[in-house]
């Protein structure tokens, strides 16, 4: 299973329910990363999105405690045992876990792969995402160039499970 984040200097990714910041080049890599696959993300996460629908042109996979929640376009889940059942019917590497905090807490056990866009800079944040540079069973694979959109200056990474 693959994760996928933007995050500043310290991990963070949000801040009253909304990204740090809207990177139109990160926007692009998530679009082409996520597109004809399964994302799974949390409840609120959703409700951030427009009109709060899922994304088009993905299989959404919606995490709520609430035994009652239902979305049109998606399917919901209650725990992470009921998830990983839904998930049997999918390759691993074609599973993306999209957010928010508490999706990303409970799900990057599970997962072998993160993409994380790295931004440098420090926001004001209430959100983070676990930081793979303290993990010792994450190890960093593959980066990019840094890239700059106005002042903004960030780097596209990609972090793996060590074996």
């Amino acid at each position: 299973m693959n994760i996928i984040a933007a995050v500043d200097r310290n991990w963070a990714i949000g801040k009253n329910g909304r990204l740090l910041v809207s990177i139109p080049n990160d926007q692009k890599r998530f679009r082409e990363e996520t597109i004809g696959k399964v994302v799974i993300l949390g409840r609120r996460t959703l409700q951030t999105f427009p009109q709060g629908m899922p994304l088009q042109g993905r299989t959404n996979i919606i995490l709520s405690k609430d035994k009652d929640y239902r979305v049109k376009g998606a399917a919901v889940v209650h725990s992470i045992e009921e998830l990983l059942r839904e998930l049997e019917s999918y390759p691993p590497e074609d599973v993306y876990c999209i957010g928010g905090e508490s999706a990303y807490t409970q799900l990057l056990p599970y997962c072998d792969t993160a993409h994380i866009t790295m931004i440098d800079h420090v926001y004001e944040a209430d959100a983070h995402f676990p930081n793979l540079d303290r993990d010792p069973e994450w190890e960093i694979t593959a980066d990019s160039d840094e890239q700059t959109y106005f002042d903004i200056a960030y780097t596209f990474l990609k972090y793996e499970r060590k074996k």
